[in-house]
């Protein structure tokens, strides 16, 4: 029988499972899931469904009728991110064995979860210096302050280094603002005794920008990146944009790396997208990345917010193309898992497991953009076909793991000779200093290779988190950002902030005093 073609025109081999496209007018079954009543969070059989070139997810409850919410905004781009759906094995160690109904009501990590942690978050408190309405944690709401102690956080970062089949390498300190406890600077140095190759602070930046010596400290300590909160370039998107520019001050002069993290919210800062982009790229001798995250709705949000605000990440990918003018583009962007290949590779090589970035593929998306000299950004896939370059990493990660050092030796060098193949085929032409720096990093290890690549690109990525109304447990599933507690439990994103909101519960058992 011929093979008939895949949404965006693959051809479909032996073995696969053809879906066709939706004839005009009609909408189309996707996928089958598992969701949650957005309003009394029953867990609820749910549909993933292509209606008019956007994909919805609807749900029946008995008690509250049926739900149906924007799931992803550009149906052609959920099907190619689709291809990279790679589901992974989970933990050797689950902290909870328990019947697969139970989720997302049975956290920690169990013996369904199919994700490692790559990110770990530790809330050091709940006190907070500003009062976000968009806020996860909503501190000053709470009527009590949250504060684990030193020795219980030792205990949480424990944890994670104890984690199989591979400790988890990066810790990111939240809250709250965690700059409000005096005792910071030897958490981090804690962090890295402890041997946590990427150690992060999630911060408002008042404090940095009032004390240049506290930047100074936290870089000496340890702190590998500040995930400053940054919301726009203008001050009405960005009422504390002079902290932030006294932050950002204050920290190149520490040689502190640092990631921009916008909250984007439709109607209020979507607009400025590609201005803070431009910011970041100005500013890239301190500023490494620009971490966007669409608003997930908590409390007491209503449809009509939703329907107002709701930004997608097809959304803000399509912002930033027409915001960048062309300049990087939708499909320059690919989703968490395209990168597995690379774990694999590393994995192959040193005969050491890696952790695997099998998120789910529509949980976020990532590129690099290089800023020249003139400050004009050039895409990675400008200077390389992306494509190619994972299929040449694929294959000679898999080739390396048949064993053997002649066979070793002959994958190094045919697996270099298609890599360089990807970077020869890309559209632009100065790419000679990016295929030498390439190889270094990938086949010596080179880490100053690896410094030098982040003093000139820029990582410009996106996470959207979820919320009730676009819940869907097969993300929660393949979370691999997760939070540490101090009962030991470890507990993905998405659940800790949203659906059944372990942030409370923790929050509350563990309260250490009235505000």
């Amino acid at each position: 029988m011929d093979s008939q073609p895949y949404l965006d025109g693959r051809e479909a081999g032996n073995g696969d499972i053809v879906i066709p496209a939706p004839q005009a007018g009609q909408q189309m079954l996707i996928k089958k899931t598992r969701s949650l009543c957005p309003t009394c969070n029953t867990v609820l059989e749910a549909d993933i469904i292509e209606d008019a070139g956007q994909i919805w997810l609807e749900r029946t409850c008995p008690t509250h009728g049926t739900a149906r919410y924007l799931y992803w905004s550009d149906a052609a781009m959920y099907h190619r991110y689709e291809h990279y759906d790679s589901l992974g094995n989970g933990i050797e160690n689950p902290q909870n064995i328990a019947p697969p109904e139970t989720c997302p009501t049975a956290c920690g990590i169990c013996n369904h979860h199919h994700s490692q942690t790559l990110l770990a978050n530790i809330d050091l408190t709940n006190r907070c210096n500003l009062n976000c309405d968009f806020c996860f944690a909503n501190a000053r709401a709470c009527g009590f302050v949250y504060e684990p102690a030193f020795d219980e956080i030792v205990a949480m970062m424990q944890m994670l280094r104890d984690q199989k089949p591979v400790p988890v390498p990066a810790v990111q300190f939240s809250g709250g603002e965690p700059t409000m406890r005096d005792d910071l600077v030897e958490i981090i140095r804690k962090a890295k005794e402890m041997g946590f190759p990427q150690i992060q602070l999630a911060t408002n930046g008042i404090r940095i920008a009032k004390e240049p010596e506290l930047a100074r400290q936290l870089r000496d300590a340890g702190l590998s990146t500040v995930y400053l909160h940054f919301d726009g370039v203008s001050q009405k998107t960005n009422p504390h944009l002079k902290i932030h520019e006294n932050a950002i001050r204050n920290l190149k002069k520490a040689s502190q790396g640092t990631v921009l993290v916008p909250t984007i919210i439709r109607g209020r800062n979507d607009h400025e997208v590609g201005d803070i982009i431009r910011f970041a790229a100005r500013n890239i001798s301190v500023i490494r990345g620009v971490n966007f995250q669409p608003v997930a709705f908590t409390g007491a949000a209503r449809e009509e917010d939703i329907n107002k605000s709701r930004v997608t990440i097809p959304d803000l990918l399509a912002g930033i193309e027409k915001q960048m003018d062309g300049m990087v583009k939708k499909d320059d962007f690919y989703p968490v898992p395209s990168v597995i290949p690379f774990s694999d590779l590393v994995e192959a090589y040193t005969e050491r497991p890696q952790v695997r970035f099998t998120a789910h593929q529509h949980c976020g998306a990532a590129t690099y953009i290089f800023v020249q000299n003139d400050g004009a950004v050039v895409p990675v896939n400008r200077m390389v076909d992306v494509d190619h370059l994972f299929e040449s990493v694929d294959q000679m990660a898999k080739t390396l793991k048949k064993g053997g050092a002649i066979n070793k030796y002959m994958a190094l060098l045919d697996g270099i000779r298609n890599m360089h193949d990807s970077v020869r085929k890309g559209e632009q032409g100065n790419t000679t200093d990016f295929w030498r720096m390439m190889v270094k990093i990938l086949t010596q290890q080179n880490f100053e290779a690896l410094t030098e690549f982040h003093r000139h690109a820029l990582f410009i990525g996106t996470m959207h988190f979820m919320d009730r109304f676009n819940y869907d447990l097969g993300r929660v599933q393949r979370c691999c950002i997760h939070y540490a507690t101090p009962d030991g439990r470890l507990i993905p994103f998405c659940t800790y902030n949203s659906g059944p909101v372990y942030r409370e519960q923790v929050w509350k058992k563990y309260a250490k005093k009235d505000p």
